[in-house]
């Protein structure tokens, strides 16, 4: 009797484990990225740590999406210095991998690589955010000073904010693959980019909610209301993240030469297809930043609320983008080949933004916002997939750093361009230079459209070659682990 009783404990002990298991089965199954958490790196400090993602989304979405808008339409600002404006926080994009490079030999008495980094970046990103919204104004014609002062206080806050911004994302990219354990890696990184959506997401419909009514305290509001979340969010992520390694930091460490590095990797023929279709394609899903809003604010009459959600918008079709191209790339895709796939949601994606404008079609329009997001995500994952494969021999650094400055440079220049073509269309429209079927307020828009249409066609062209000759080694097989996005440099 008594054994029986034993048996029938075990029993129920064993059941319960089964039950427990499964619960956790399917917690792990309805968190994609629970299974990122580990001893060394528990889920709580990891999804802390990854609030300096979230500040960077926020500030993102206010400089490419909410205050171009305000400026172009409510300010009258010209299009072509909003999109310089714009575009200056990308001029440091070519230093992230310089950035990432230092942040690895940096030599302290403190023993911390990336705190550093992380603290400057952050006073630089909370200072140009302060300062910005006055500027604005004043170069908008709304303040008490002269323009001049306004252009030049906003290229400094842009320069500041830039420079923070890549400053803070790199070497806190960099934190996170120090602190978690190799196995895990790719689905840090991989949350990480994803939190970076959400901060974009939230703060986009946030933003569109307050500024539904514009005002010029309002806007004011906003962005130094974002300066301080920015630089809080900052903090509280550094905290206590990074042990102090007196040996990694010691002054006779000996440093490894950045330029010999890059000269070595950029030798490559393959390697530098790839970096040209990455800036072909990165200019084409870019070149409409600074457009998009004023694009329906200005030809679909939308209101600042309405169009500051595009931004949701886009960022919801660059998350359903990440899980296609995951999904795909677990099941043995091809990267070069699914970059491609991303480049032909991007035609189809300008081709219904287009539409959606000439024939006062906002779904459509909408639609469209969605699939840029769409298309701009797979080929990112494609692309940065395949600089992962050209970093087998101890160079995932350096190339993938270069994906970034590519990525990042193509984005900036593009901003500008798109700008500037759109004012000089605009204004050769307005006289008549181009007859009287283009002299519709969105025959500047149209053209731009049209360019980036061009420009993923060439991308397909750059990226072709690549796909169809890819060495088997470089194609992920079903067997490898799951695709987290390792080391993304932006």
């Amino acid at each position: 009797m008594l054994n029986e009783l034993l048996l029938q404990r075990v029993a129920e002990r064993a059941a319960r484990g089964d039950a427990r298991a499964q619960w956790a089965r399917l917690i792990t199954a309805c968190l994609p990225f629970a299974d990122a958490a580990t001893t060394e790196l528990p889920l709580r400090r990891l999804l802390r740590l990854s609030l300096f993602q979230v500040s960077v989304g926020m500030t993102t979405v206010l400089l490419t999406g909410t205050l171009n808008r305000v400026l172009i339409v409510e300010l009258n600002v010209p299009a072509v210095l909003v999109a310089a404006m714009v575009a200056i926080p990308f001029l440091f994009a070519p230093l992230r991998a310089l950035i990432g490079h230092r942040s690895d030999t940096h030599r302290s008495h403190l023993g911390w690589r990336r705190g550093p980094y992380i603290w400057f970046g952050s006073l630089l990103q909370f200072g140009g955010l302060a300062i910005m919204p006055f500027a604005l104004l004043i170069s908008g014609g709304h303040g008490t000073g002269a323009e001049w002062i306004g252009h030049l206080a906003a290229v400094v806050a842009f320069l500041l904010v830039g420079a923070g911004v890549h400053t803070t994302q790199t070497a806190g990219l960099a934190l996170a693959n120090d602190l978690a354990p190799e196995h895990a890696r790719p689905r840090v990184v991989a949350l990480l980019y994803v939190m970076l959506l959400v901060g974009m997401l939230i703060s986009g419909v946030l933003m569109g909610l307050i500024l539904s009514d514009f005002a010029e305290v309002k806007l004011v509001g906003v962005v130094q209301g974002a300066a301080v979340l920015a630089i809080l969010l900052n903090m509280i992520a550094l905290w206590k993240q990074e042990a102090q390694d007196l040996a990694l930091t010691a002054k006779d460490r000996p440093r490894i030469a950045f330029q010999a590095a890059w000269a070595e990797f950029s030798a490559g023929g393959r390697a530098s297809r790839l970096l040209v279709a990455v800036g072909l394609g990165a200019a084409a899903f870019s070149m409409q930043d600074v457009l998009l809003e004023p694009y329906g604010g200005q030809i679909l009459n939308l209101s600042v609320g309405q169009t500051t959600a595009l931004t949701a918008l886009w960022s919801a079709g660059t998350l359903a983008g990440l899980a296609f191209a995951a999904r795909q790339l677990a099941r043995g895709g091809e990267p070069h080949r699914l970059a491609g796939h991303g480049l032909v949601w991007g035609i189809l994606a300008f081709v219904a933004v287009i539409c959606g404008g000439v024939f006062t079609l906002t779904p459509v329009f909408c639609a469209g916002v969605i699939l840029i997001g769409l298309g701009g995500g797979i080929f990112s994952v494609g692309t940065l997939t395949s600089a992962m494969a050209l970093a087998r021999d101890g160079k995932s650094g350096i190339a993938l750093g270069a994906w970034g400055a590519v990525q990042a440079t193509a984005v900036g220049l593009a901003i500008f361009v798109g700008g500037g073509l759109r004012d000089l269309v605009s204004h050769l429209s307005e006289s008549g230079l181009l007859g009287t079927a283009m002299t519709s307020p969105a025959t500047a828009y149209v053209v731009v459209y049209h360019l980036e249409i061009g420009l993923l066609f060439a991308a397909l062209v750059a990226i072709g070659p690549l796909a169809r000759y890819a060495p088997a080694a470089a194609r992920p097989s079903p067997e490898a682990p799951k695709f987290g996005l390792a080391d993304l440099p932006a």
